[in-house]
């Protein structure tokens, strides 16, 4: 059975040196993001994995500067470019883009699909407390639909004000994981492709696709719920808040190798709309495998997921 994982972090060392410089403390880590050769390759191989989607490891760049994320985006995806050039059939990749700057951004997005071979764009949640469904970033969204790419939405943390009241008061090291990965920016996702859904992204754009990760960043748990609250009568909206997450979003594994909220959102979404991801070097390729392969769907799902659903949308 094929497998294509599609969450899956590099970096550049000029990265490293800026808005990713937190990661130094991880070496390990630091180590593994840079390496787009050989020793990624004999990893796979041992894990079992075919392909891997690659994108710049959190937090991107939507948190710097303009004129910065303009020049780390294009030499983020210039590397990226080389390294599926040199291993066609293991690497494919999403375009960093200066999401602060839209028409950069979309300049950026048209080069990276049209000249270099990816197949859609990351973008790395708010841009400095400001969220995509403000229409001043709409233009991106046009794009992405008119390419016929999808964007994948990673979390990042809340904006501080936010994070100094919900995040806070606790040690520093508690304080940090309460906001990131133990579960603010998982939250903070959700609130944001919710964003996108009630201020009529979707409506405008009809065949955009976002990928979220972490089985559904809670919105499959919410799905329910959010039908009956949400009504098109209280919002306007053209669908159901349902149809949005069934028709305009795909969701990923992303090293939430969990089988009770995955049986959540197999309920809630189906097989057609979930992606095999590891989530890699954050976690490893070898337990998401054995994830994959203990998944509770039939033969027919599991292959969906582990390839099929990303062949069909990144035209792989």
């Amino acid at each position: 059975m094929r497998t294509i994982t599609i969450e899956e972090h590099f970096a550049t060392s000029l990265f490293l040196t800026g808005p990713g410089s937190s990661i130094s403390q991880y070496p390990e880590i630091s180590e593994k993001l840079l390496d787009l050769g050989e020793r990624r390759i004999a990893e796979m191989d041992s894990a079992g994995i075919d392909m891997q989607v690659l994108s710049i490891t959190p937090p991107g760049v939507e948190q710097s500067p303009v004129a910065e994320a303009i020049t780390l985006s294009k030499e983020i995806n210039d590397k990226l470019a080389l390294a599926i050039a040199a291993f066609p059939d293991r690497f494919s990749g999403f375009a960093a883009i200066p999401t602060a700057d839209p028409k950069a951004a979309v300049a950026e997005l048209e080069r990276a699909v049209g000249s270099l071979g990816f197949r859609g764009a990351i973008i790395n949640g708010h841009v400095n407390g400001r969220y995509l469904d403000d229409e001043y970033f709409w233009p991106i969204f046009e794009s992405a639909q008119s390419l016929d790419v999808p964007i994948y939405l990673h979390p990042t943390k809340p904006p501080k004000a936010i994070s100094d009241i919900y995040y806070s008061g606790f040690s520093p090291v508690v304080d940090e994981f309460f906001a990131s990965a133990g579960f603010g920016w998982h939250i903070e996702t959700g609130v944001h492709v919710m964003r996108l859904i009630l201020g009529g992204v979707f409506d405008r754009f009809p065949d955009l696709q976002i990928i979220i990760g972490h089985l559904g960043e809670s919105l499959p748990f919410m799905q329910q719920r959010m039908n009956r609250m949400f009504t098109t009568e209280r919002t306007g909206l053209k669908r159901p808040i349902s149809a949005y997450l069934k028709e305009n979003i795909h969701y990923t594994i992303g090293g939430f190798n969990y089988e009770a909220p995955f049986r959540n959102l197999f309920l809630e979404v189906g097989a057609e709309r979930i992606l095999f991801s590891a989530d890699y070097p954050w976690a490893t390729m070898a337990n998401a495998k054995d994830f994959l392969e203990a998944l509770p769907v039939n033969d027919s799902e599991r292959q969906m997921i582990a390839y099929q659903n990303a062949e069909a949308l990144l035209k792989i």
